[in-house]
């Protein structure tokens, strides 16, 4: 099976292997990258973590296991900009640093190894954790605690002075959701990087995993463009269309479908 082929295989097992499912994406990028080898590897990690940990239930570890992790030097990438390696679970386990979301991952499989309740929380912007129960969601890098005004301040901070926090912000997710954000982050840091055919594997994967929808397909599209494949482009602008409910954008995607077969196409 191809390294895609074992991700989804992972998130179609009872129950997920999310960990091992990341690992597979990262093994997509680079051929050396050897999951069942990492998750192996990852048992010294994890008796590192419980080394550290007090003798507290289960359910009261979880910030102490986040406080471990910070204590074992994992950390956010401030790297600006930040590069894909601070998506790509290998090489934040090898440099100890990554997004949020990283190194939520991380902190979950250690969790569900320790029997720690701890589940993810695809809040906007920046990925947060949460003990099911608790009355405060836990930031993976150092295992702050935050509750309603702390939440909706980091908000304000990623999507702006009229963002309005939900209910919906803060509910847990579930391993193919982390799956298809780790993708879409992958994407955007591997565009950025202007690195578009590594970009594609990330756009593809997320439209194999997750319901369809415009932005998703734009994304494709505009690394389509990138890579002078206006066919391949127009399709996925053909797709945009027929999913957008937006009338102004409607009008700006029958444009650029027509500019772009105004061009011959190159693939």
């Amino acid at each position: 099976m191809s390294a895609r082929d074992h991700c989804i295989a992972c998130l179609n097992a009872d129950p997920p292997a999310l960990f091992e499912a990341a690992l597979w994406v990262a093994a997509e990028h680079d051929p050396a990258v050897q999951p069942r080898q990492l998750m192996g590897e990852f048992e010294g990690l994890k008796h590192q973590v419980d080394a550290g940990l007090p003798s507290f239930p289960p359910q009261e570890l979880a910030q102490p296991l986040l406080r471990r992790l910070s204590d074992l030097h994992f950390y956010e990438d401030d790297d600006s900009p930040v590069r894909p390696q601070a998506a790509l679970l290998h090489k934040v386990l090898q440099r100890r640093r990554g997004q949020p979301l990283s190194i939520a991952l991380i902190a979950l499989e250690l969790a569900r190894r320790l029997q720690i309740p701890l589940q993810g929380v695809s809040f906007p912007g920046y990925f947060l954790l949460r003990v099911p129960g608790a009355d405060h969601l836990l930031d993976p890098c150092g295992g702050r605690r935050l509750y309603t005004r702390d939440c909706r301040e980091l908000l304000l901070r990623y999507l702006g002075p009229h963002a309005q926090l939900s209910a919906e912000h803060m509910l847990g997710c579930d391993a193919r959701s982390m799956i298809v954000r780790l993708s879409r982050n992958l994407r955007h840091l591997h565009s950025q990087a202007e690195d578009y055919l590594s970009a594609l594997k990330d756009a593809e994967r997320v439209l194999l995993l997750a319901p369809p929808n415009v932005n998703d397909h734009l994304a494709r599209a505009d690394l389509y463009k990138n890579l002078d494949c206006a066919h391949a482009e127009r399709f996925d602008v053909q797709r945009a269309l027929l999913l957008c409910d937006d009338a102004g954008l409607r009008l700006k995607l029958g444009e650029r479908l027509r500019r772009s077969s105004a061009h011959p196409a190159l693939h």
